[in-house]
């Protein structure tokens, strides 16, 4: 193995795929207290809260690697890190803030929002700084 492998962004994508899963065991939990068998996906407003906040995390799960790892490959694996693990955080608070109530959502939500935006922003400027050194022999930044 050589040393130049992107062990950080291998931890977070450990991570963030241990935090969904967890997130899915919750829901689990939700239905077992409400005795909601599946495949209902409706019940008690905190069951339903808690279905939708771990399905909306399913749902941007995709975009989250995508950026994550091209941010940390083409422009800078800690700060893709790092980024990576304030959108887990993010997604921690508005799991947990959803299920109380659908307003207490929000702080979490921004957090992941920013965090996405500052991927997809890293994960950019890489790649056009690639494109513009390997085709046109130009340096960015």
């Amino acid at each position: 193995m050589t040393s130049d492998l992107p062990v950080l962004l291998a931890a977070v994508s450990i991570l963030s795929a241990l935090h969904l899963a967890l997130q899915a065991k919750r829901v689990g939990w939700s239905r077992m207290k409400h005795k909601i068998m599946p495949p209902t996906v409706t019940g008690p407003p905190e069951f339903e809260r808690t279905f939708r906040a771990h399905q909306n995390s399913v749902e941007m799960y995709s975009v989250f690697l995508v950026v994550l790892w091209i941010s940390g490959i083409f422009c800078s694996e800690v700060l893709a890190s790092l980024g990576g693990l304030l959108y887990v955080v993010g997604r921690e608070m508005y799991f947990t803030g959803y299920i109380r109530e659908s307003k207490k959502r929000l702080p979490g939500f921004y957090l992941a929002v920013c965090a996405l935006l500052f991927l997809t922003v890293t994960a950019t400027i890489g790649i056009i700084q690639a494109f513009l050194n390997k085709y046109l022999n130009t340096r960015l930044l």
